[in-house]
């Protein structure tokens, strides 16, 4: 019975992400209150950090679970 209820809790958990994070549909074919969509946030101007602050967080993740002999 728990076995059943972490599921079902789980699931409507998931489920109602996907529903508070949708956009409403416009019915009146128009864009909505706004009709121009806003410009999209570029991401190539910090992917050289990202990559940088990857490779030390695996490189700090190997070497502290590596097992010593």
């Amino acid at each position: 019975m728990k076995n059943i209820l972490k599921f079902a809790l789980l699931a409507f958990i998931m489920l109602y992400d996907f529903t508070a994070f949708a956009q409403p549909g416009d019915d009146d074919g128009g864009g909505g209150v706004e009709d121009v969509d806003p410009q999209p946030a570029p991401i190539n101007s910090k992917l050289i950090l990202l990559l940088v602050v990857g490779l030390i967080f695996a490189y700090y993740s190997f070497k502290k679970n590596r097992k010593h002999v």
